[in-house]
């Protein structure tokens, strides 16, 4: 009974031996599956991977007091540039129609005191194209009586104008005061006495320029 009872166990010994590790084995997958899931289990649901915030949104620039007040200051100077530029312009602007105001007043007044019997129309002319409003319509009116009389008495005047300013001015007109010296001569070519005239002129700016608009004669 011995004999038979050994060699049995002996194999059975050896089969417990054989099937050990890879139980051994299943039972160590068992434990690092468990783990596994209670690792996972302590975190958060749907908590989403930490991503490096970008470095233009950790960077920003805020400008401090100092560089808003210069910028301030900036805007200032750059308002005040701009006036002092509008201002200059219209001091220019101003200056220049001044000197146009004048140049015509002196050029009217000796295109009036210039006259020659010889080239009376061109003289008429060109006191014509000086003239406007009311003022050229007198002038026009009597021209040709006027051309008439001097050719006839072959008289010739040559002005000089020894002074001139601008007395007023408002808005696109001025008046100029004239101081001429005026020159006659008789058919016969003999010089006559000088005399001094002073004239009263408006000038009217229209466009294109300025012209005389009235002519008063003053003691």
């Amino acid at each position: 009974m011995r004999a038979t009872r050994i060699p049995a166990l002996r194999l059975l010994r050896r089969r417990r031996h054989r099937f050990a590790p890879e139980a051994q084995t299943a039972q160590l997958d068992t434990d690092v599956a468990a783990v596994a899931v209670d690792s996972m289990a302590d975190l958060p649901p749907d908590d989403p991977s930490p991503v490096a915030e970008p470095r233009w949104r950790r960077y920003v620039w805020k400008p401090s007091a100092a560089v808003a007040a210069g910028l301030s200051i900036l805007l200032v100077l750059s308002g005040l540039t701009g006036w002092l530029g509008y201002r200059t312009y219209e001091v220019r602007q101003a200056q220049q129609r001044r000197a146009l105001f004048l140049e015509v007043g002196r050029q009217g007044a000796l295109n009036l005191t210039t006259i020659s019997g010889t080239e009376a129309e061109a003289d008429m002319k060109r006191i014509l194209e000086s003239s406007t409003g009311a003022f050229y319509a007198q002038v026009q009116n009597g021209s040709q009586q006027f051309v008439a009389l001097v050719q006839k008495a072959q008289t010739k005047s040559v002005g000089t104008v020894a002074a001139a300013g601008v007395e007023s001015e408002q808005g696109d007109q001025a008046q100029v005061l004239v101081t001429v010296h005026v020159n006659p001569a008789d058919s016969g070519g003999s010089q006559q006495p000088a005399r001094s005239w002073r004239m009263r002129i408006t000038v009217q700016q229209v466009a294109g320029g300025a012209k005389m608009s009235n002519v008063e004669f003053m003691q």
